[in-house]
């Protein structure tokens, strides 16, 4: 046994403030709270249902991980969020179709007290949507301080000792990193001066780190993945993740790659095409939306195969990535994947799949776990990019010098490592040796 960290307990109400509160953040919210009423069951959450191995595999040690690590109760999570639609969360969870009016009945008056402040908005960011409750401020700067306001309200109001921010909202216009995302006084006076460089998702985590609050960001967009962000980070002692949700089609991906690469199995092509019909679809029917997107799911499978390592199996790889919004199919979204494989003396096989998955139902579980592990991240003392979080996020943030890890396998045992870590325990290689000695 290693030393533990000191890790604050989770004591008093831990406040969730969502900028977006669509498809994803009411399916979560509602979840949530039919979970703690004994009324559903959390499947797909690691947090709640997932176990961890100490020890040796003869010692039969296998809590919980909710019983080994000290994470806040469901419970005690209050929530909060921005939109540009007023509506508050049970009539946005029925705008958005994903939860049946049966599931939404039973906390319906629960659902209702959750009123979206105005969001900070933009339609030269994200060109597909437009809604009433916006903010108004002469400069983006302005804007983050009447965030921070807002944070500073929910936190009185609701009486929670703690808060963390994920981000629910839509995926952003393509952004590359400039000269004024390096520095905090660079990205300051760039808000003050409303550069074209400052996103409103920008702006939201810019307030949520000044205020003290964790940010999580569950879309690809560039956000906290720059310089000046995680340097504010640092210098708070908060810690960061991010990003976009892995949930459908990457999340195959980063499960059959593996596989392949295991088996030295090659690849000539991985064609990936999506229909889906909500919100999400809409703003990804925008082609710089789009570019946002397709970077993220692009780039798993490259880092996963290591072509450079592998040029005779991986070297030539043909990958294409399309998404189509079809809106009769709502959130239930249809991925297909054709994959041209060859095997011994370069004999061509194929693989197909036909993922029918509904994509706020994959990511709520997964909201809730980054909610859980950002806070408990934040009582254990850790700051700046949480790379351990990888697991659930398709482009996930790593250290400038190094290369993400996306397959997510390692993603999970890195993940249950660091939890063993925390707690002092040995962390587990696999090695086995110690059986036979």
């Amino acid at each position: 046994m290693k030393d533990k960290i000191e890790i604050k307990k989770p004591e008093g109400k831990l406040g969730v403030l969502l900028p977006g509160l669509g498809a994803v953040a009411t399916t979560f919210i509602a979840g949530t709270m039919l979970v703690r009423r004994g009324l559903g069951q959390p499947f797909g959450s690691l947090t709640q249902m997932g176990t961890i191995r100490l020890g040796k595999r003869t010692e039969k040690r296998v809590p919980r991980i909710k019983d080994f690590v000290e994470l806040a109760e469901l419970g005690d999570l209050v929530f909060g969020a921005w939109d540009i639609f007023p509506d508050n969360a049970y009539e946005a969870a029925l705008k958005a179709g994903v939860l049946r009016k049966e599931h939404l009945d039973p906390i319906k008056e629960e659902l209702e007290k959750i009123k979206p402040s105005p969001a900070v908005f933009d339609r030269n960011y994200v060109k597909k949507l437009d809604g009433p409750n916006k903010k108004k401020g002469a400069t983006k700067y302005d804007l983050a301080l009447q965030l921070m306001d807002d944070i500073k309200r929910f936190k009185e109001e609701n009486q929670v000792n703690r808060l963390v921010m994920i981000w629910c909202a839509s995926t952003e216009i393509f952004m590359k990193p400039d000269p004024v995302h390096q520095t905090i006084d660079s990205l300051e006076k760039a808000m003050k001066e409303n550069h074209p460089a400052i996103s409103p998702s920008m702006i939201y985590a810019y307030a949520a780190l000044q205020s003290g609050v964790p940010f999580v960001n569950g879309a690809p967009n560039l956000t906290v993945d720059i310089p000046a962000m995680v340097e504010l980070a640092k210098q708070q002692n908060l810690p960061v993740a991010g990003k976009d949700y892995k949930t459908g089609q990457t999340l195959m991906k980063t499960i059959i790659a593996p596989g392949l690469k295991a088996r030295l199995i090659g690849l000539d092509g991985w064609f990936s095409t999506n229909i889906l019909g909500n919100r999400d679809g809409e703003v990804l029917d925008d082609p710089e939306s789009f570019k946002t997107k397709e970077e993220s799911k692009l780039g798993s499978l490259e880092y996963i195969l290591q072509p450079d390592v592998y040029p005779e199996l991986y070297g030539h790889f043909y990958h294409k990535v399309r998404i189509n919004y079809y809106p009769p199919r709502g959130d239930n979204k249809e991925g297909w994947d054709n994959i041209d494989i060859f095997g011994w003396l370069g004999y061509p096989m194929q693989i197909k799949i036909d993922f029918l998955c509904r994509d706020s139902i994959l990511a709520a579980p997964i909201v809730l776990d980054l909610v859980l592990f950002i806070d408990l991240a934040q009582r254990a003392g850790f700051r700046g990019i949480q790379e351990w979080l990888s697991f659930y996020f398709k482009s996930p943030m790593c250290a400038p010098e190094l290369y993400p890890e996306h397959d997510l396998f390692i993603q999970l045992m890195k993940l249950k490592n660091t939890l063993r870590y925390m707690k002092g325990e040995e962390l587990i290689t696999h090695l086995g040796l110690e059986y036979y000695d």
